[in-house]
């Protein structure tokens, strides 16, 4: 390949070409050193996030979506997790069942 001879365009694309190329090597170099750290921590009894003083992410998980519903006010719900809203225990209080506050 004789650079010299090649027009400005098919210089620009080879350029690009290349571009991409190196980041391709590094990110597989950086993936490849990530995994023997990684390997090497856990032979040793650590994660990474240990040995570098990090703290592991938290698994967020999105609301649980409404399973009851009140009846006269549509915007007032619950999932049926955690604590019973004021609405919904005072209707059962009253003789209401769960099963009248659904959300169909």
């Amino acid at each position: 390949m004789n650079l010299n001879e090649m027009s400005l365009r098919e210089l620009q694309d080879l350029q690009k070409q290349i571009a991409r190329t190196i980041d391709g090597y590094q990110e597989r170099q950086k993936r490849e050193a990530l995994a023997k750290l990684n390997e090497t921590a856990r032979a040793l009894g650590f994660t990474i996030e240990e040995l570098l003083g990090q703290k592991p992410e938290k698994a967020t998980r999105k609301p649980a979506e409404a399973k009851y519903r009140h009846p006269e006010n549509p915007e007032m719900t619950w999932s049926g997790r955690g604590r019973k809203p004021t609405w919904f225990a005072d209707a059962l209080a009253r003789g209401a069942s769960p099963e009248d506050f659904l959300v169909k």
